[in-house]
């Protein structure tokens, strides 16, 4: 009889837990096909630096002799590092939540594909609430400008606005998110950053992921 009840007993509470496992389960699919619905939007670019140099300096025209060299500096050593902090608003205008939890980001210099990466974090997007999402973007662009030398390497850094934007440059994200050790990803790329090369499209500096998610 004692053994009948403990059976029981532990029966119940693997059927509760069980229930409570695939209420969290549903609850996260649920927030999880709620991301196709949240729209993204560039808010800010801080922190930009070109081999070293604060783009910055250069986005009203000057340039000083210590930029020049480390720019000279960096074409000779054969490394030209980029680096960038994108601040990217994520907007839930649904009256359920959403689950970001990771982010594959593409660069683009000159409207051609240069680097990608990915960052994880997880971000809950509250409903009817907008969600700064920080994405650091760095790569190395030496190759772009192993054959065309310090001048160009100058009129590429001097492209940058003060609000850390570049004609040359766009940036383009893809939301993920892990599903029992599954990588769920939108099927295409949302552009954040638009370079002005690219021509008239017809798209801006924001996008909505309007599709379902795809699996990695």
């Amino acid at each position: 009889m004692k053994k009948s009840l403990i059976i029981v007993t532990v029966a119940s509470i693997l059927m509760l837990a069980s229930c409570a496992y695939l209420d969290n389960l549903a609850n996260n699919l649920s927030s999880i096909a709620n991301l196709a619905n949240c729209e993204y939007s560039l808010k800010n670019v801080s922190n930009v630096s070109v081999a070293g140099v604060n783009v910055r300096n250069l986005a009203s025209g000057q340039i000083s002799a210590t930029d020049v060299v480390m720019l000279a500096s960096a074409i000779t050593s054969k490394q030209v590092p980029l680096s960038l902090n994108v601040n990217i608003d994520v907007k839930n205008p649904t009256d359920r939540n959403a689950l970001l939890t990771t982010m594959d980001w593409a660069l683009d210099v000159a409207s051609q594909e240069f680097a990608t990466g990915t960052t994880n974090q997880n971000h809950n997007i509250n409903a009817k609430q907008t969600t700064t999402v920080p994405l650091g973007v760095s790569t190395d662009l030496y190759r772009l400008f192993s054959g065309s030398g310090l001048e160009a390497l100058k009129t590429f850094a001097s492209s940058f606005s003060k609000d850390g934007t570049s004609s040359q440059l766009g940036l383009r994200v893809r939301p993920c998110v892990q599903v029992a050790g599954q990588t769920i990803k939108s099927p295409s790329y949302i552009q954040i950053m638009k370079p002005a090369t690219t021509g008239s499209s017809g798209q801006g500096t924001s996008g909505t992921v309007t599709d379902g998610m795809k699996k990695s």
